[in-house]
């Protein structure tokens, strides 16, 4: 199995910037897709940006120009970097990775609050 771990979530001003990161662990060669999704309270859980194997990426309408995604696979991890950052981005940021099963693993998720 593979276990995932975000980081780098907190409180910041609207404007500011923030980055996220997830590191995988486990048994496995190597990690296919990535991807970060969001959850704000009352809301269903949303799909932000995804990053494939080969480095392609894809971002949701209300964020692209603003979010970036990226991977490292020799350390198995992938960053997302936020900025021009406002209140509707607040919520609980998750990470997904699928390895090279094809199976789906997902983090605890971290929260990430933009103030107004």
């Amino acid at each position: 199995q593979v276990q995932v771990t975000e980081s780098g979530g907190g409180l910041v001003q609207a404007g500011g910037s923030l980055t996220l990161s997830c590191a995988a662990s486990g048994r496995f060669s190597s990690l296919n897709g990535m991807r970060w999704y969001r959850q704000a309270p009352g809301n269903e859980r949303e799909l932000v940006a995804s990053i494939s194997r080969e480095g392609f990426t894809t971002y949701s309408d209300s964020v692209k120009g603003r979010f970036t995604i990226s991977r490292d696979n020799a350390n198995n991890t992938v960053t997302l970097r936020m900025s021009s950052l406002n209140p509707e981005d607040t919520g609980v940021y998750f990470c997904r990775v699928t390895n090279d099963w094809y199976r789906d693993f997902w983090g605890q998720g971290t929260q990430v609050t933009v103030s107004s």
